[in-house]
């Protein structure tokens, strides 16, 4: 991957980011982004004090942290800003000790190919009517961070 800037922070989304949030997150509604607030379900990712990514997430089957979307800043992409944003996510995962985690991408969608890169598995796809197919990606967690 490209360059690291290591002027980055990584935040709980908080009410205040409300504005940049749904600026890339056009799939979430004010209240489910007010439980990610209040969940701790959300990050922020900032560069150099700008906000440039985000990344949010809940509990598949109540026990299994699901990546729900990340999204990086098209300005910012292929830099190396995605990768940190999910290792941070995975470091909090394990942390609060959760071994296993998932992801998903429609199969028309470059994603696939990051996660992969991350050490994600496929684990399954669904098929909704008129959309691509949603591949579904898992990755089992170790003390290696």
């Amino acid at each position: 991957m490209g360059k690291y800037n290591s002027n980055i922070k990584i935040c709980y989304a908080q009410d205040k980011d409300k504005e940049f949030w749904s600026s890339l997150d056009k799939h979430i509604s004010e209240i489910e982004f007010a439980k990610k607030v209040r969940d701790k379900q959300g990050y922020v990712l900032f560069a150099d004090n700008l906000p440039i990514g985000i990344l949010r997430y809940n509990l598949f089957w109540d026990n299994t942290p699901f990546c729900t979307l990340l999204y990086i800043s098209e300005k910012y992409r292929n830099t190396g800003y995605g990768k940190q944003l999910m290792t941070f996510w995975e470091n909090e995962m394990l942390s609060l000790g959760y071994k296993w985690l998932l992801v998903s991408t429609q199969s028309n969608e470059n994603a696939q190919y990051f996660y992969r890169a991350l050490g994600y598995q496929d684990c399954g796809n669904l098929f909704a009517p008129n959309q691509p197919m949603e591949l579904f990606l898992g990755k089992h967690l170790k003390n290696s961070f």
